[in-house]
């Protein structure tokens, strides 16, 4: 990882999302003193919570127990920078408030990396919505000509996309992966918050020990036992390669 050299922003469209998907990068990312904040636009009430539903909660007793789930999971990564802007899922709208709201946080916390949805995720179009809005933004940020009072532009970030549930189904293809051995039991203890999507627990301890086959033959690293994947949106330059 970088070595506390870096600012890295997470925009998650629900609540979950984030561990799901990177929930080990995240806690690494932590470990090596970089600086992350993770923002959750809703907390998916409606369309990501249909155990509690079934269970017979009503929607502010659903509200909450999403919210408790994302706060215990965000504390156990290690995560002290933790929004969630309480948004209405199913669908997110993209309104201009939301839009310059999301490129002011952009302007004052000024991110080195952005992690987010890829841009394709077949069954859930508020993934898809997030993917765009927090691209479009990122780039909105870079120019001098968007007014927002109180900021001043960005330089360019880095983009990376999570990858998505059905990722065959989408057309997903991984562009770099993260070893997350290291942090891979406290991600999984994280999982382990989200009673109300229990059946994605199974598939995503199975997905990281997937990711770190492809990234221990890639790397030749035997040491690697779990893995997160990531599309970068764009080209990134390094100083020179590195291969471990």
């Amino acid at each position: 990882m970088s070595g506390g050299k870096h600012r890295v922003l997470v925009v998650s469209a629900h609540a979950a999302d984030y561990v799901w998907r990177a929930g080990g990068t995240i806690a690494r990312y932590i470990d090596s003193g970089d600086r992350v904040k993770v923002v959750v636009l809703s907390l998916g009430v409606r369309g990501e919570s249909n155990d509690l539903w079934k269970q017979g909660n009503n929607e502010q007793q659903v509200h909450d127990i999403r919210l408790d789930e994302t706060k215990k999971a965000a504390a156990i990564l290690g995560v002290e920078d933790f929004e969630c802007w309480d948004l209405q899922d199913y669908p997110i709208e993209a309104t201009k408030d939301l839009t310059d709201r999301l490129v002011g946080l952009i302007r004052t916390y000024r991110p080195d990396i952005i992690l987010t949805h890829d841009r394709y995720d077949v069954l859930n179009p508020d993934h898809n919505l997030v993917s765009d809005l927090t691209y479009r933004c990122g780039i909105l940020s870079n120019s001098g000509g968007v007014r927002i009072d109180g900021t001043v532009a960005t330089k360019q970030m880095a983009f990376f996309g999570f990858e998505p549930h059905q990722t065959e189904l989408s057309g997903y293809k991984p562009g770099c992966f993260i070893d997350i051995t290291p942090t891979y039991d406290r991600k999984l203890r994280a999982m382990n918050c989200f009673q109300a999507q229990k059946h994605l627990i199974q598939y995503y301890t199975d997905r990281a020990f997937m990711r770190g086959n492809h990234a221990r033959r890639l790397s030749g690293d035997q040491t690697v036992k779990y893995a997160e994947s990531f599309s970068p949106f764009f080209p990134y330059v390094a100083d020179a390669f590195v291969v471990r």
